[in-house]
């Protein structure tokens, strides 16, 4: 078994790899045409090229690596999960949400250019998402095809992402409780989260009762995700994040880490870790990069 210091390694070198191939990708998609398009474009590429973790894309390539996907193929589905996160990104920074300068280490798209501009990118990214997915060049079988569109679409939508968007502006005005805490952040950041390993079993047409394990997985990786985010966004470095942090205490929103304190999100984090990697358990070596990033989580810094 390796040891954690080599596992970091081989995680540090799967983003790096990840974040290398999804700039392509945006690169190549994103191409500056010579027409008045220009600023529309460029704002595309400000948001979607360098910076960010990428870990949704990593999670689409772990669990299709599963599988012996074609690298392309995940490549193209990875890149989609990527549009959908970047433009809700764009869209939760502008005046109207929570109005952020910085993303990323940069300026918010809204800052960089202009509001207008920035709603414009944010949606033909959520357009291109789509365009890639229904492309026969993603997959030759329809049927998958239409299955990636379907659970991406349900992951992004009032169900799932936009859906948890709009309860954590309500959050302002309300007090919530644990679970409507967690009902909250497993829309709003769970979804998609879990859409991407969703979308590496469908890449590897694993039939949806063969995948429980695989979405056990995924929802506890991304409660210990948002977890870590709390304490992250209580305790971490701006410089570090690239964005403005401490933003939920001072709107007076409820979060895991002002229901829990401290110790006890701590502890439940590690302890949803822990749970996501025994959902792993059917798997052997192939689902290293899974276990990896579930252990990520936690040691994080932005």
């Amino acid at each position: 078994m390796a040891s954690v210091a080599d596992a970091s390694l081989a995680l540090q070198a799967a983003l790096r790899q990840v974040s290398t191939e999804i700039d392509r990708q945006f690169d190549l998609l994103l191409a500056i045409p010579d027409d008045p398009r220009q600023g529309l474009y460029r704002a595309m590429r400000h948001a979607a090229i360098g910076g960010g973790k990428r870990l949704r894309p990593l999670l689409v390539f772990g669990t299709a690596g599963l599988f012996g996907v074609n690298r392309n193929a995940i490549a193209r589905v990875a890149t989609a999960l990527e549009c959908i996160h970047v433009y809700s990104l764009i869209h939760d920074d502008l005046p109207a949400m929570d109005d952020d300068d910085m993303r990323r280490g940069k300026p918010t798209v809204h800052k960089a250019f202009d509001e207008a501009t920035a709603i414009l990118a944010g949606d033909c990214l959520h357009a291109l998402a789509f365009e890639i997915l229904a492309d026969d060049a993603t997959h030759p079988d329809p049927f998958v095809r239409v299955e990636l569109v379907g659970a991406l679409a349900h992951a992004s939508g009032p169900s799932g992402m936009a859906g948890g968007q709009m309860m954590d502006l309500e959050a302002e005005k309300a007090s919530f409780d644990l679970p409507t805490v967690t009902r909250l952040q497993a829309m709003k950041t769970g979804a998609l989260i879990s859409c991407a390993v969703e979308s590496g079993a469908i890449l590897g047409r694993v039939p949806p009762e063969g995948r429980t394990g695989l979405r056990g997985y995924a929802r506890d990786v991304g409660l210990a995700f948002q977890i870590a985010d709390d304490i992250l966004d209580a305790e971490g470095d701006e410089a570090l994040a690239g964005k403005k942090l401490r933003k939920d205490e001072a709107a007076g929103k409820e979060t895991f880490l002002s229901l829990l304190g401290l110790d006890r999100a701590r502890e439940q984090a590690r302890l949803l870790v822990d749970q996501a990697i025994t959902h792993l358990k059917p798997y052997g070596a192939e689902a290293d990069l899974l276990r990896d990033i579930a252990r990520y989580t936690l040691e994080r810094d932005r």
